[in-house]
């Protein structure tokens, strides 16, 4: 008989990226569970982003049990959203210690849970680790590099990754490099996407509209340039319908302009196979979004990056995304380019296959064994 007490892994989530790159780890741990792993997890939602549609709905669409803990943190500027996680997942760890503290991503929740982890004697790993812009005005740029300054175990997208964290002194028996779990989530609902409620509303076919996606500061908060871009998109997408699902930190500047293009349409955020089902028959996507261009890059749909750097430079290099800075004139020569000669092709990246969960759960248990 085994007597020995099961591993716990906390899992971190906070924002609604964050879910999409869970749950394949958590799938393919109720696999080992059922085959006799020794590995648990508690599922923590920390609470930084509260979104309506982050409900059962959405849990139930990523396959995804609700959450074991909520912390509950609510909104707040970053110092007081980082200051809230650490203390309620301080005392959630002195209360119910874990063996591993497991984060993903870049946003404020995966720092303040990898810091207050690391205080307590608690290991910390996190997924898609490595990733850089170079560009350190994004908040989630500080985050990256707080996180893997004090990580023990990095699971990485690509090369790209592992070497940024070679130049940083991590040595290779820490990295783990294993793939894209958003893309596991992308391929195992890619037969389930399905169209919005509005789709036949206005008229949307495939290959004959666009889809944007713009929340980034730079792009929207001042509305005398964010009008600007949205003249340049609406001309540039030739009267074409033009979905927008609209980010809140959006909308507050959006209401302010006036005489909008007529070709653009306002949507409200979608869930996940709903928006997936746009990206996937859409002519093209514009976005500052660094996930979309991963999800565009497998879907083969040209991506249009209005940003100056990406954290995921293998979209560009192998992917169909192109970074095009900020500047209207570059957005309307790409959508020219588009329509006059079509888009570059491009590839998929090494392991962005679909079992990125399955390889991460390998080298857990392999770092945990009984």
């Amino acid at each position: 008989m085994n007597n020995t007490s099961p591993t716990v892994i906390d899992i971190i989530a906070g924002a609604r990226p964050n879910f999409m790159k869970i749950a394949p780890i958590i799938r393919a741990l109720d696999e080992r569970k059922v085959a006799g792993g020794r590995l648990r997890y508690r599922l923590i939602h920390t609470g930084q982003h509260y979104d309506s549609r982050m409900s059962a709905d959405f849990f139930e669409q990523l396959d995804i049990p609700m959450p074991d803990i909520n912390l509950d943190v609510g909104s707040g500027t970053q110092a007081e959203q980082t200051a809230a996680i650490m203390t309620r997942y301080e005392r959630l760890l002195l209360d119910h210690p874990s063996s591993l503290c497991l984060v993903v991503g870049d946003v404020t929740s995966t720092m303040a849970c990898a810091i207050a982890a690391q205080k307590l004697r608690v290991p910390v790993a996190h997924v898609e680790a490595g990733i850089r812009s170079g560009d350190w005005g994004m908040p989630e740029e500080i985050n990256r590099m707080v996180t893997d300054s004090i990580t023990n175990w990095f699971f990485t997208t690509s090369e790209t990754a592992n070497d940024n964290l070679r130049r940083a002194g991590v040595e290779d028996d820490r990295l783990f490099f294993v793939g894209n779990t958003m893309i596991d989530t992308l391929l195992a609902h890619m037969d389930r996407l399905r169209p919005p409620p509005f789709w036949d509303e206005y008229g949307l076919l495939p290959g004959s509209y666009f889809v944007v996606t713009l929340h980034r500061p730079s792009n929207v908060d001042a509305g005398s340039s964010f009008a600007r871009l949205l003249r340049a998109i609406g001309e540039g997408t030739r009267s074409l319908p033009t979905i927008f699902p609209v980010h809140p930190r959006t909308r507050k500047t959006l209401e302010a302009i006036e005489d909008l293009p007529a070709n653009l349409v306002f949507v409200e955020p979608q869930p996940y196979l709903e928006f997936n089902y746009l990206v996937r028959h859409a002519k093209a996507v514009i976005t500052d979004s660094g996930g979309i261009t991963e999800e565009t890059t497998v879907m083969g749909v040209p991506c249009m990056t209005l940003r100056d750097t990406t954290e995921r430079p293998e979209t560009v290099s192998i992917g169909t995304n192109e970074i095009l800075g900020t500047n209207p004139a570059n957005l309307s020569r790409a959508l020219d380019r588009l329509f006059a000669a079509g888009w570059k092709k491009g590839g998929i990246p090494e392991l962005w296959d679909g079992r990125t969960g399955e390889r991460i759960v390998a080298a857990l248990e392999e770092l945990f064994p009984s």
